[in-house]
């Protein structure tokens, strides 16, 4: 209890340095939850701010904050608001930064972009930082914003349930889950340790629970029996179909692409898959596709807005981290 009390303290002094304008903040990643096999205690602090009005806050941030940015400060708040949501997955990283005797790395994103995201899946980059547990420092009211990150939890239990046979365990869906936003990612082959989903999984697995209990007790065709720790579901066509149905339009789009029909109906596309024994590969090709884009523009959007000398410091701490996670497995 001790220790959660000064973690929240160390986070709310950090948010103190920020302008006030925020409507959502939250921690996550490995210096804000426990990962097996890496210390989180002088882990780098990884933040979002959800912003309504990015070039308003970005001109107070500069005018506070003008050393945690790059060389694009000079262009003005205006353009980096612009680089912010029209470049990469819509977010604006300043990264390497010392804050209460921490060092940090924030994103900024504005609030509707965000919503946007958690619908329709547009680039699984913030919406998969969602799928996994998150420190929570500051939340404003906005039902929009809410309603957004419950369905994009939705969309991943849908989404992992179609990728999963008629028999798993609660972790084999949780590493699913967690697991969609790092499929087709570059940075899983240089960057990261290749057991990083098991390792964010494992030692989080009551986090895990409490975020996706109420969901799967009231999804269709699955049974979730909390004592044995294992699910059953129904993998019949009707239930694959249902599943599809409810998932991000941008995914559903890919699916069809990749299906190959560009003049038949969506519906009719997922209906006549729901019956082909390459459903799961067709889902998880379409989840591949939209991370792979998204993940390579963010990363070159990241080399600009850090600079050379902050991207290669913080990609060879990558590096680092995924040589030490060799080296532990061995």
């Amino acid at each position: 209890m001790a220790s959660a009390i000064r973690v929240n303290q160390l986070y709310n002094r950090i948010l103190g340095r920020f302008p006030r304008e925020i409507s959502l903040a939250f921690a996550y990643g490995s210096g804000a939850f426990k990962q097996l096999g890496n210390d989180n205690k002088d882990n780098m602090l990884d933040f979002i701010f959800v912003v309504d009005n990015p070039e308003e806050w970005h001109r107070k941030n500069i005018q506070d904050n003008r050393k945690h940015y790059s060389s694009l400060a000079a262009l003005g708040h205006h353009r980096i608001a612009a680089i912010q949501d029209r470049l990469g997955a819509g977010v604006y990283f300043n990264t390497l930064v010392e804050c209460e005797s921490r060092l940090i790395k924030y994103g900024v994103v504005k609030t509707d972009t965000l919503v946007q995201e958690l619908i329709n899946w547009n680039n699984l980059y913030l919406s998969g930082r969602l799928h996994k547990p998150v420190h929570v420092i500051k939340r404003m009211q906005n039902s929009a914003l809410y309603n957004a990150i419950r369905r994009n939890q939705q969309s991943a239990v849908y989404t992992s349930l179609l990728l999963l046979p008629e028999q798993f365990s609660e972790e084999e869906l949780f590493i699913t889950i967690a697991g969609l936003s790092y499929s087709g990612d570059f940075r899983m082959v240089v960057g990261e340790n290749k057991n990083k989903v098991a390792n964010i999984v494992k030692p989080n697995l009551h986090t895990f629970r409490k975020y996706y209990h109420d969901m799967m007790d009231n999804t269709e065709n699955t049974h979730w029996n909390k004592q044995s720790g294992t699910i059953e579901q129904d993998c019949n066509p009707a239930a694959m179909f249902s599943h599809m149905c409810a998932l991000p339009k941008n995914l559903q789009r890919q699916i069809c692409r990749l299906v190959g029909s560009k003049t038949e109906d969506h519906l009719d596309v997922m209906r006549r898959l729901a019956r082909d024994k390459q459903c799961k590969e067709y889902i998880h090709k379409g989840v591949q596709r939209i991370v792979a884009t998204s993940s390579l523009s963010q990363s070159i959007k990241g080399i600009f807005t850090a600079g050379f000398s902050k991207t290669m410091t913080y990609s060879k701490q990558k590096l680092m981290k995924q040589w030490q996670g060799g080296r532990k497995k061995r």
